[in-house]
């Protein structure tokens, strides 16, 4: 065991202690396992963008990532999704070592990731007529029904995205992700085209499925009070190479309203882990 994950189960377990009954989520077993990750690039010299990254993400564990921009959130979501290689060390899922994309993991993208000559029920079901995936007709048709649903885009089955604002694609976008019906979701600046109350209304969205699906997520942000809102715990990372500079409990229940974001306790929180990635950006800009 790294001495990061060493210090990290140490701080759990007094966490645990100091907030029983608060409504933390209990932990589960290792979902997703980091063993010190590194990741250097050749680009007219070496480049470090990773620095022995050790983290274990609980089943059903919702994680956020926040730093300055370059200090490889990005690169480490890559890398447990298998898109990318580590230049040391592993990931593992379920105890197996991850040496690429799988079904058990949905990747979910910034960009608007819909197919713009599928409808909202195609794009949906996309991943279902697949051969890793494959499912029947009427199986289809449930799951599309399902999610459509869930997502509130009842009465747009048929429309192309073109006919669809920002929000409504993103909506697609992960309905798409769950209909595979992946046990880890892995998300990469969702929210972060979207204007500032269709953000908050797209977050609270996202926890009412998750309530309702159970999945392990990884999550990638540059708002911090996304984060906290969103996260049970709070990985802030260092300025380039990263490396995690402190992982932060986040002791709310689960399901999580609005008001939640005004609290003196949700304002705590924030401004500790502000502070922390203030510190990391001024590092960065200073050239470290």
């Amino acid at each position: 065991m790294c001495d990061v994950r060493r210090l990290a189960v140490a701080v759990q377990h007094t966490m645990e202690e100091a907030t029983m009954g608060i409504g933390l989520v209990s932990p589960g077993k290792v979902k997703i396992r980091i063993e010190d990750v590194s990741m250097k690039y050749t680009m007219k010299g070496v480049l470090a963008v990773l620095e022995n990254i050790c983290l274990d993400i609980s089943e059903g564990e919702f994680v956020s990532l926040v730093g300055p921009s370059g200090c490889g959130k990005t690169t480490l979501l890559n890398i447990v999704a298998g898109f990318v290689q580590p230049t040391q060390g592993s990931v593992y899922v379920d105890g197996q070592p991850v040496t690429g994309p799988g079904p058990e993991r949905g990747t979910i993208f910034q960009q608007y990731a819909v197919f713009p000559w599928l409808t909202v029920k195609q794009n949906i079901t996309f991943g279902l007529t697949l051969q890793a995936n494959r499912r029947e007709r009427a199986v289809r048709e449930d799951v599309a029904a399902r999610y459509i649903e869930l997502m509130g885009l009842k009465g747009f089955e048929d429309a192309y995205p073109k006919m669809l604002s920002g929000g409504m694609k993103q909506r697609v976008a992960i309905a798409r992700a769950y209909a595979v019906n992946p046990a880890i979701l892995l998300m990469d600046e969702p929210f972060a085209a979207l204007d500032a109350q269709t953000r908050d209304v797209m977050q609270e969205l996202l926890l009412d499925i998750l309530e309702k699906e159970r999945k392990t997520v990884l999550f990638v942000t540059h708002s911090v009070e996304e984060a906290v809102f969103l996260s049970r715990r709070v990985v802030v990372m260092t300025a380039r190479p990263g490396r995690i500079r402190r992982v932060i409990d986040v002791p709310f229940q689960y399901p999580r309203e609005r008001r939640l974001r005004i609290t003196p306790a949700f304002l705590a929180i924030r401004e500790e882990v502000e502070s922390l990635v203030r510190r990391e950006y001024t590092h960065a800009m200073e050239g470290g």
